[in-house]
């Protein structure tokens, strides 16, 4: 089968719902879950369709408490399909005799097909071939085509197809307590030949949401219209004949109110589906959309130890999902980063610090779509600035979790399925998410040379966060330096002090250091723009000469808390924690990646352990060069030598339960300059982690979009060592020993197809003859300026030995 094909062969009620998330078909605009057509929702199947940024919010009553939540809203299944033999049952798969159930999801065209065999309780043999598009060409259309065969009989089959709106959000098992409903019907109904439509209604935000679909089955017997407020549907009769194909294509457009450039959502999607051409006509048009967008997605590896195909084809799987959920139709959307994609409704389609994975792959691909994801974050500076002055600070305080309108969404309680306890969510304390929006801004400037929009609205952001952390920081007479107290780092496990009332812990080293770099960026970012700019932003935000002399400060006196022999602290006083006994738990649990819902059904708390959920402190390796973090603790006055890094990798490396899959991709990252070896174990951990839906996983809920994104970009900067700043592309190779080459193309400065080639003896860059310019190369101290046309290629030092870091217990 092609190198492009991801399939799935029989049927397995229990892996179902995973094998329905990463066959899920999108193109930035909306995405539909893989499920089969004939299918409800219901323990096996989930069928699903989320429209970016179609958010909705109800209130649920839940242990004795209300609460307020908005869901990416899961809007009418345009999918719907199903069969039956002359007056028997509807097909269903779970009581029929499968003869072969095989779905290939084609990652070069964008497709998924499915090929289904079986007998039915008379005896007769039926083959049915389904292809399925979301199409990359025009975002507001889909299609469905179905082949029947009856292979050793003849006689009447019925198909119908429909619009069900009858759909509530019930696709996360913990979350099945809170209310779901939020369609409510406007309008359905149909013309005299081939189309029906069903318009319903968000029930608290009140967008329309629309779909028409268009029926065709040439020879078709009969055709019966059935409609009520929430369901329109098509019956048709079919004459098979033993061996001949029977084809019906179902075509659908889908439109919001909060479409542009239309008049009103149904009125728009009956008309886009009149126009629409037929399945193959459809076909065609995504297909090319697909070729041309998916250039900016690949990454090639060679194995040098006989990898196999399948790193490379999850890497080319986890890039699909990328691009179907960030694609150039995103550009015109008011949309953020959804954590879990378009494809589930874990974390409610809210949108996280995740897009600080994915903004890497963007901004070195698709560089228009990260400028316009950073967007959603600057028309949320209103809210962002209404929160941080309700809290008594100034500046911008960017919330946890964002929806629609960039209030604070993040769960105030949650469930405990293990104990099945409601417990309080001080999640709203990980401020950090501010610091993961502006190194976002940062890092687009930086790939880009966009001036223009770093002065129009970036340099904004930048200010308005910094502003923020400067008077969420408290000065400390006693040591001369700058506080931060009561908020949470990445590690999740600690949201405060054990046996302490108040949330929140001090001096969480990650945010702490970050903030002084973030200090020094807004600073150089206020040069940068023009003068005039700069004057207009400093009134705007009222940043007086004492607010910039703070700053400049903050980069010098932040405070890092230290133990043993030169280990960064996660937090103050994280090594006075006890120690776990992680033996112990393995041999209990197995799986111990959730720690604290263990502990907690223990009724003992995760704070009171040096336990971490995930990568932390290590964080600083992943978002900083050696150098660059060296320079800004350097600048804070403390000294971070080489084997204090080591030790600090090997302290928390033994300390961290991975309980989020963002954890292996940090792993590798760090690892790759120590540990190669290490490194490449992590890679294929992070790569495992949706595709082999790890043990705990929650695939069926939804992708992880940052994880997939960040096993990307490993590939993409890590182990290529690409850094990118003062206008030069820096590389400096380090494969692990299991890969012999890796080959990408990147977009750098405005310049298209700038060609990276790795191997373990050489790098080679070359620039096409179609760049406006030369760029600036460097390896170690070897720089050079590579005109347009022309290739560099540099031999490679054979690599340092490094010493490795302990791997955790067990």
């Amino acid at each position: 089968m092609s190198q492009w094909s991801v399939i799935y062969d029989g049927f397995d009620p229990a892996a179902e719902r995973a094998r329905e998330t990463l066959c899920t078909l999108g193109n930035g605009y909306f995405a539909t879950r893989g499920a089969v057509p004939e299918a409800a929702a219901d323990g096996v199947h989930y069928p699903g369709t989320y429209v970016a940024g179609c958010y909705d919010r109800l209130e649920s009553h839940v242990a004795g408490r209300t609460f307020e939540n908005e869901d990416l809203v899961n809007v009418p299944n345009w999918l719907a399909l199903t069969f039956r033999v002359d007056q028997g049952d509807w097909f269903d798969m779970a009581g029929a005799e499968l003869l072969g159930n095989r779905h290939e999801l084609d990652l070069e065209r964008g497709a998924l097909t499915r090929r289904l065999r079986f007998v039915d309780p008379a005896g007769r043999t039926t083959s049915v071939v389904q292809r399925r598009l979301v199409s990359m060409a025009d975002p507001h259309v889909a299609a469905l085509e179905t082949t029947f065969v009856a292979e050793d009989w003849s006689g009447r089959l019925c198909v119908r197809a429909a619009l069900d709106g009858r759909i509530t959000n019930r696709g996360v098992e913990r979350y099945r307590d809170l209310s779901g409903a939020h369609l409510e019907p406007v309008s359905s109904g149909h013309d005299a030949e081939e189309i029906a439509w069903l318009q319903m209604q968000t029930a608290s935000s009140r967008i329309r949401v629309a779909e028409a679909m268009r029926i065709r089955a040439p020879g078709a017997i009969s055709r019966r219209f059935d409609c009520t407020a929430s369901w329109v549907g098509v019956d048709l009769d079919l004459d098979l004949k033993a061996g001949v194909p029977v084809t019906v294509e179902k075509a659908i457009a889908l439109h919001t109110s909060l479409d542009r450039a239309i008049g009103e959502s149904l009125l728009a999607a009956t008309t886009r589906i009149r126009h629409a051409g037929d399945f193959a006509q459809l076909l065609d048009q995504h297909v090319l959309a697909w070729k041309q967008i998916r250039r900016s997605g690949r990454t090639t590896l060679t194995g040098a130890r006989a990898i196999g195909e399948e790193p490379q084809k999850t890497l080319d799987l986890y890039a699909f999902h990328i691009l179907q959920t960030l694609s150039t139709h995103t550009t015109d959307l008011d949309v953020g980063v959804p954590a879990r994609g378009l494809s589930g409704e874990a974390y409610r389609g809210h949108v996280f610090w995740d897009e600080l994975f994915v903004f890497p792959f963007l901004t070195l691909r698709l560089p228009e779509v990260a400028r316009a994801l950073l967007m959603y974050r600057w028309r949320r500076l209103p809210q962002a600035r209404w929160a941080a002055e309700a809290a008594g600070y100034r500046g911008a305080m960017y919330p946890w979790q964002s929806g629609s309108d960039g209030r604070d969404e993040t769960q105030q309680w949650h469930l405990n399925p293990r104990s099945g306890r409601w417990l309080p969510d001080n999640s709203h304390l990980q401020r950090h998410v501010g610091i993961a929006v502006a190194h976002n801004v940062w890092l687009y400037y930086q790939a880009t040379g966009d001036l223009a929009f770093l002065s129009s609205h970036g340099a904004e952001m930048l200010l308005d966060i910094a502003l923020f952390w400067s008077t969420l920081a408290t000065f400390d007479d006693s040591d001369q330096r700058y506080q931060i107290r009561g908020v949470m780092g990445p590690d999740e496990y600690h949201d405060g002090y054990p046996a302490s009332s108040t949330p929140g812990i001090d001096n969480n080293a990650y945010t702490n250091v970050m903030v002084a770099w973030l200090m020094r960026r807004a600073l150089e970012a206020l040069r940068l723009i023009p003068v005039h700019r700069r004057d207009e932003l400093r009134e705007r935000l009222g940043l007086s000469d004492a607010d910039l002399s703070r700053f400049e400060d903050m980069t010098r006196r932040m405070r890092v808390d230290f133990h043993g022999r030169g280990v960064i602290s996660q937090f103050e006083g994280y090594d006075q924690l006890a120690e776990f006994d992680w033996a112990g738990y393995r041999a209990k649990y197995g799986d111990i990646r959730r720690l604290d819902r263990i502990l907690e059904s223990e009724g003992s708390d995760v704070r009171l352990f040096q336990v971490s959920k995930q990568a932390d402190v290590l964080m600083l390796f992943f978002l900083l060069s050696k150098d660059e973090l060296t320079r800004v603790m350097a600048d804070l006055g403390y000294s971070l030598k080489p084997d204090d890094i080591l030790r600090t990798v090997e302290y928390y490396l033994a300390r961290t339960s991975h309980g989020s899959t963002l954890s292996a991709v940090v792993h590798a990252w760090v690892l790759s300059r120590t540990d190669r070896h290490a490194s490449w174990r992590f890679f294929l951990d992070a790569l495992a982690s949706d595709v082999a839906d790890t043990p705990g996983g929650t695939t069926a809920e939804g992708i992880h979009l940052g994880a997939m994104a960040g096993c990307v970009d490993l590939v993409q900067r890590c182990y290529t060592g690409l850094e990118i700043g003062g206008d030069v592309l820096r590389l400096d190779p380090r494969l692990p020993r299991e890969l012999a080459a890796l080959e990408l193309t990147l977009r750098y400065r405005g310049h298209w197809g700038v060609t990276v080639r790795c191997t373990q003896e050489e790098l080679i860059v070359g620039l096409p003859a179609s760049a406006a310019a030369p760029i600036t190369v460097a390896l170690d101290e070897k720089t050079a300026t590579l005109p347009p046309g022309e290739t560099w290629q540099v031999r490679l030092t054979p690599a340092r030995s490094h010493r490795r870091p302990q791997m955790p217990p067990g």
